[in-house]
């Protein structure tokens, strides 16, 4: 590989966009126009993006295996502005081959693949913005990659596959991570403010100006969500194409002035060593801290989850928990998240195991393996999951007046039919929002006569988001 660049993608700062606004923004052009230079100077044949805004998918990564790709700014009011790119399908294919031994999922992309996901092959402007700066000096061929919602380390693992392959076809590429940083960085900004934001895209580019590959994999779960980012996972792909090398980033802008952050970095490497190992180890141990330290609520459905992926049934080894576990019977909610996102929750409104440990026990797994709104839970994946667990109060009967989403979770009924949300949830503060949320997940129209009851939980967490 001869090139790492994180480059910003808003089409304001293409003046058919822009139409004098991308002035405001005129250090982040020229730092792009500057890395459009130094690519040129290099032997470069193959740009290989990375993009947040192609295909997403939950458990792959999307990779375009069509002969060529084009496409348009119309959405952002400037069709004549376009550009087509024949594919690299070499060394495109070589990455697929390299990702199937590393036991990483890519959906293959091209003009009838892609029908199947409700969509046609067009390059998005994730990938369009960095080109129309790069692609003025050269002709280059092309790789187009989306990330997927994968793990750290799958993403990790994914970019060892990008720099396995182009090391295989001693390939003369170089690779762009697409991404803007933080979309929450002014009152007057697209996305709603956080103060957090700001701070976000400082400890983002003080870690990649430093080169510090494992302060970039322990960024803290809340700065990341509260930022609202969208090159993070851009950047771990990233990460893994480099391991092996010692890096320094050049930090050539940074801008906010749209309340969105746009960096533009380029890196510096030599020899080194593989942290692939490292940070492996590292969640690992983190992994198994967890399992002995902390809420024992948590602990035992970390331990459960632990036994089930090792042993393919449910833990049931209660003898050394506190007494309550083993002779209380409760509810019991437990969920899941992944970055800061929700990736499984199961729960039971009323106790149907033996005691409270069971139902932690059973619940966990349940929320791992049969959430019906995510697919099962991978056994890698047990590194990256924040786990909480809500033990519920005996529902009592009440009135639309007496709910409090914060202090209390909501339970609509009707003959055959229940929903539940839990309190104090992220974006759940009015009492009609709850409601609402609680109907729809019961199927129950709100003109329908329903009853309501009202209950209250003991939060347990790993994280301190979700206390």
């Amino acid at each position: 590989m001869k090139g790492y660049y994180l480059m910003p993608h808003p089409p304001i700062m293409i003046k058919e966009v822009g139409n004098g606004e991308e002035k405001k923004i005129e250090n982040t052009i020229k730092a792009c126009e500057k890395i459009a230079k130094d690519i040129e100077s290099k032997d470069v044949e193959t740009i290989i993006i990375i993009s947040p805004h192609g295909l997403v998918f939950r458990d792959g990564i999307g990779i375009i295996t069509a002969g060529e790709i084009e496409g348009d700014l119309k959405k952002f009011r400037a069709p004549h502005v376009s550009m087509k790119f024949a594919i690299n399908k070499k060394l495109t294919q070589e990455i697929i081959k390299c990702s199937e031994k590393r036991g990483i999922l890519t959906a293959t992309l091209d003009e009838h693949s892609i029908k199947n996901y409700g969509a046609i092959l067009s390059l998005d402007h994730g990938a369009m913005v960095p080109l129309y700066y790069v692609g003025k000096e050269k002709i280059y061929n092309l790789v187009h990659i989306t990330y997927g919602m994968l793990s750290k380390m799958e993403l990790y693992s994914f970019g060892m596959a990008i720099k396995e392959a182009v090391d295989n076809l001693d390939g003369k590429a170089v690779l762009i991570a697409s991404g803007d940083l933080s979309h929450r960085l002014k009152l007057s900004g697209p996305y709603p403010y956080s103060p957090y934001g700001k701070e976000f895209d400082k400890k983002l580019l003080d870690t990649l100006q430093a080169g510090n590959i494992l302060d970039l994999f322990n960024l803290d779960v809340k700065l990341i969500k509260e930022a609202g980012e969208c090159g993070l996972r851009s950047l771990y792909i990233m990460a893994g194409a480099m391991d092996g090398l010692k890096i320094k980033g050049n930090i050539l802008s940074y801008e906010g002035t749209f309340g969105v952050g746009y960096g533009v970095v380029s890196f510096d490497f030599e020899e080194g060593e593989s942290l692939y190992n490292v940070l492996t180890k590292f969640k690992e141990n983190e992994h198994l801290r967890r399992i002995k330290e902390g809420s024992e609520y948590t602990r035992l459905a970390r331990k459960s989850l632990d036994y089930y992926y090792e042993k393919s049934c449910i833990y049931s080894d209660f003898e050394n928990l506190p007494i309550n576990f083993k002779k209380d019977r409760r509810g019991v909610f437990v969920s899941l998240k992944k970055h800061g996102e929700l990736r499984g929750c199961i729960g039971t409104i009323l106790p149907v195991t033996s005691c409270i440990a069971e139902e932690i026990s059973r619940n966990a797994v349940s929320a791992a393996t049969a959430d019906p709104r995510f697919p099962k839970l991978k056994k890698e994946e047990l590194l990256d999951i924040d786990i909480s667990v809500d033990v519920l109060y005996e529902p009592e009967e009440c009135e639309r007046k007496d709910l409090d989403p914060k202090n209390y979770g909501v339970i609509v009924s009707t003959k055959n039919r229940r929903g539940l949300l839990l309190p104090n949830l992220e974006g759940v503060t009015e009492v009609e929002n709850q409601l609402n949320i609680a109907l729809e997940k019961a199927g129950i129209d709100i003109e329908d006569d329903y009853k309501i009851e009202r209950f209250k939980v003991e939060r347990y967490s790993e994280v301190k988001e979700d206390d």
